[in-house]
């Protein structure tokens, strides 16, 4: 009985949290859960959570599953919030840290979301559940659906890392290869939903997805003994994370477990889809469509985001900015990641080190501040980017290519 309704994130029409929604019916933006913090915060504290669960599930009160034998859980959330002096040092920061999130079940932050996504689908009363992916999100929903017992209709661009198409194949999931990029996956579910009888849980376009990835929020601020960071740099492609820490950080003041100061939200995107960062820079609202969108980091190919106006929302009331680098840089930023903490990022992940870098050059981030980097999966699920990115790094690599021809001759 927490949670108090749900409410259009930008016309703050509300609806019953006891029923299945995707977007706001009058104006198509995400809707968000809204509890009743005066409540909670009479009877919940932060000592409390001292012998609790070490999963995401530790935030209870702050989730909005009613039901316990409603939650579908592998273990997801609570990962290590990493002291990286090496990197640092290498960087020029003093207090550097890397939230990894390579360490949730199927290794990447999207577990969270569909933890409690696939749980309130659940208790709701979905039967199938579909969305669009670029790879890790697929994964998440197909093992959750499988440990629910429910049927997940995937579908993911055709060129989506290997690893992630096995995954979601093994765990029984359905798997369609679509040719285009994770907004055509997304209009393919749109157009079939109805018919199939599937729910859409698709990034924003239910609202409990979000409602898994605010602990990270939770969680940054539980390991920094409530203190929070100067700032949060953090690989951007649906955003959903992003949007998530910033409700977290809300909802925290509200209970008053932290004080007003907030993170600066540093955004960072491909070179190659940045439509964010194009926003930003623009002064605009909303983020257009980028047109062509390449990167080698699949989890930041999306062209266009439905809480895009919330991802520059949070960026801007926070004193951020949004910063791109290219394929090579996160690429490099990645091994330099795993050469100096041990962490073998995704290219994601590794998008953080020269995002950072570019910052401290440019003085948006000073050396002494505190900063929290994001990796938010494993980079073994991208082992095609590295391993190209070897070979075209070896020694006589182009000298034997060259000769290849002249050879089979």
């Amino acid at each position: 009985m927490h949670v108090k309704n749900l409410e259009c994130s930008f016309c703050h029409r509300e609806y019953d949290a006891r029923g299945l929604h995707n977007v706001c019916t009058e104006c198509g933006k995400p809707l968000l859960v809204r509890y009743d913090l005066k409540r909670i915060a009479k009877f919940l504290t932060r000592q409390a959570l001292y012998a609790r669960r070490s999963d995401l599930w530790r935030y209870r009160e702050m989730l909005p599953v009613r039901r316990e034998d409603n939650i579908v859980t592998l273990g997801e959330g609570w990962t290590p919030l990493l002291p990286a002096k090496a990197l640092g040092a290498s960087l020029g920061v003093a207090h550097l840290l890397v939230k990894d999130e390579s360490l949730n079940p199927t290794h990447s932050f999207k577990a969270r979301g569909m933890s409690v996504a696939v749980s309130m689908a659940k208790e709701l009363g979905a039967k199938k559940l579909a969305a669009p992916s670029a790879g890790n999100a697929a994964g998440a929903l197909a093992a959750y659906c499988a440990r629910a017992g429910l049927p997940a209709y995937l579908f993911m661009p055709r060129d989506t890392p290997r690893a992630n198409v096995v995954e979601c194949e093994v765990a029984g999931a359905h798997v369609t290869l679509v040719d285009g990029l994770i907004t055509d996956c997304g209009a393919e579910v749109e157009r079939r939903k109805e018919s199939e009888g599937w729910f859409d849980v698709s990034t924003l376009k239910e609202p409990y997805r979000v409602e898994g990835k605010k602990t990270l929020g939770y969680e940054i601020a539980e390991q920094s003994e409530w203190n929070l960071p100067d700032v949060i740099v953090y690989p951007t492609g649906g955003g959903t994370g992003l949007v998530g820490m910033w409700k977290a950080f809300d909802e925290l003041q509200q209970l008053g477990w932290i004080s007003d100061k907030r993170p600066r939200m540093i955004s960072v995107q491909a070179a190659g889809c940045a439509p964010i960062v194009r926003a930003f820079e623009s002064g605009a609202r909303f983020a257009n469509e980028f047109e062509n969108a390449a990167t080698v980091a699949s989890g930041l190919r999306v062209p266009k985001a439905i809480g895009d106006f919330l991802i520059l929302d949070a960026i801007r009331e926070s004193g951020g900015t949004a910063i791109t680098v290219t394929d090579d840089e996160l690429i490099e930023g990645a091994r330099e990641m795993a050469r100096t903490t041990g962490i073998f990022a995704s290219p994601e992940g590794g998008a953080c080190v020269p995002a950072l870098r570019k910052l401290l050059a440019r003085g948006d981030v000073k050396p002494d501040e505190k900063v929290v980097l994001f990796n938010t999966g494993s980079g073994i699920k991208y082992i095609d980017a590295f391993d190209k990115k070897q070979q075209a790094m070896t020694p006589g690599s182009r000298a034997k290519s060259a000769l290849g021809p002249a050879l089979r001759q």
